[in-house]
This record gives structure tokens, sequence and C-alpha cells, in this order.
């Protein structure tokens, strides 16, 4: 018997939890896309999503950071400059991100 992606997270809380961050995070970067000159579309990919307690208790609400990942030190640079403009994008629309944290992706030598 083998199961879809989806039914699998319908049996498991984490992984239909896991499953949703994931389709959020793909949607920060389809907004994200909207705001940035296409020749760096391809240098962008989708980051977790990192939710922080605003509590010590770690109950109640979260601040949510979305990571996006980038290819390069030079594509970094191009987005900071537009980070404020990305955030309110993403805020105008909903997605409750407070804060969008940048990483380089490592490159991978080939011998």
């Amino acid at each position: 018997m083998s199961f879809s992606l989806q039914e699998a997270s319908l049996q498991a809380p984490m992984l239909a939890h896991l499953r949703k961050l994931s389709a959020e995070s793909s949607r920060n970067l389809a907004l994200t896309l909207q705001c940035v000159p296409e020749s760096l579309h391809p240098s962008l990919q989708a980051g977790p999503i990192e939710l922080t307690p605003l509590s010590k208790t770690g109950l109640g609400e979260h601040s949510k950071v979305w990571c996006l990942i980038v290819n390069n030190n030079a594509v970094a640079s191009k987005i900071r400059q537009l980070l404020p403009a990305l955030l309110t994008h993403l805020q105008a629309q909903g997605t409750g991100v407070c804060s969008v944290r940048l990483a380089v992706a490592k490159q991978v030598r080939r011998p």
C-alpha cells in the first residue's frame, strides 16, 4: 500500500505542518519575484520559514521569519537593497512575514 504525500500528511500532523510551511515559502518566493528584476529570478530559491515565539513561554503568537536563498554574494547585495520593498510587499499580501533573512547557497566545487 502506498500513500501520496497529501494522504500521508493527513495522517501525520507534523508532516502536514511542514507541507504547509513549504507551500507558504513557495508563495513568498512567487510574491518576491514580482518585485525583483527577471534577470535575478534564476538566482533565488525559497528557503525555510522560522517561527519564533514572541513570549518566553513559547505559547501564543510567533514572529515569522522567511529565509530567501540566493546563489551568490552579488545577488545577495542586490536583494539586500530591495529588502524594504520586498518585506512591505510580502506584508501587504498578508503573508505574516515580519522579517526576511538572506542565505547564500554553498557552491559545490567539482573536481
